[in-house]
């Protein structure tokens, strides 16, 4: 009876398995096929051969958007939004997310309720738009940080991480003659370092794949992020339009789908390089912070 069962289970597990690894394929075979594609080369694009692999490669594509100024500038406007906006939103959640751990705050419980009614509810894009036009803060990447500096997700997680550290670190901390931004720096933050990884990566991949903000606060071309000039350049028409004539230096031997795809693996990657090193941190800093309310 009990070899049977293991049996089963056995053949549950494989079959189990076996699902799994199919939908991983399909779910790997959109990227492996843009990056194909982007290393293809005309004639093999164009008659539709490409698979998985192309039969030779070619890095015309890559040549022609790297050599754009149009598009390394994109590029440059993403990654100082990324970096920026991202010490900004750490900077922002840790300054409040410390002081509201401490149950001893006065009026702890209306500000932490405010902050959760922000998570059902927002002031809508009009309202957003007028905020940020009267700042003054159009077609600048402050535009692009400020108005989402701080995830009320992230903070209310963080400030139960921050409740989970044990108060007598901090006593000893008190006693040893530290203040409360000795006590922040010296004990909580060390000692956080698995939950602001965590954060870290959900912010900078946040603002690196910011779209909608880009699209409504920006209306300088060389302003552009990087996702709204992949946008402009697959739904506009005309890759040499938006590159700019003295930028396009493929000519009759790149397609333009090739240069496209080129766009968006060179868009994608740093991601993908950040991410193994940071991805460990995932669910340690994220389920710590949520055991306790």
């Amino acid at each position: 009876m009990n070899s049977r069962a293991t049996w089963t289970d056995r053949i549950a597990d494989g079959a189990i398995a076996l699902v799994l690894i199919l939908l991983a394929l399909s779910s790997l075979f959109p990227f492996v096929y843009i990056l194909a594609t982007s290393l293809s080369p005309m004639e093999q694009v164009l008659r539709g051969g490409i698979i998985l692999w192309p039969d030779r490669f070619s890095f015309d594509a890559y040549s022609t958007i790297l050599g754009n100024t149009n598009f390394v500038r994109s590029l440059y406007i993403t990654a100082v939004t990324t970096v920026g906006g991202t010490f900004v939103n750490l900077a922002l959640t840790t300054f409040m997310a410390y002081p509201l751990s401490k149950k001893t705050l006065p009026g702890r419980e209306t500000v932490l309720l405010l902050v959760t009614i922000t998570i059902l509810f927002s002031g809508g894009m009009i309202p957003t738009y007028i905020v940020v036009n009267k700042l003054g803060l159009l077609d600048s990447v402050w535009s692009l940080i400020l108005p989402g500096a701080i995830s009320a997700f992230n903070l209310i997680i963080l400030k139960n991480f921050f409740q989970g550290i044990p108060s007598e670190l901090e006593e000893a901390g008190k006693i040893d003659g530290c203040r409360t931004f000795g006590l922040l720096f010296r004990i909580v933050l060390p000692l956080s370092m698995p939950a602001l990884a965590t954060f870290t990566l959900f912010y900078a991949v946040g603002n690196w794949n910011q779209f909608f903000n880009a699209v409504l606060y920006i209306t300088k071309p060389e302003l552009w992020t990087v996702q709204v000039f992949l946008r402009q350049m697959i739904f506009q028409g005309s890759t040499q339009d938006v590159m700019g004539q003295s930028g396009f230096s493929g000519g009759q031997d790149i397609l333009p789908v090739t240069i496209q795809m080129a766009a968006i693996v060179v868009s994608t990657l740093p991601i993908l390089v950040v991410y193994p090193f940071l991805q460990k941190h995932f669910a340690k800093g994220v389920l710590l912070g949520s055991v306790k309310g």
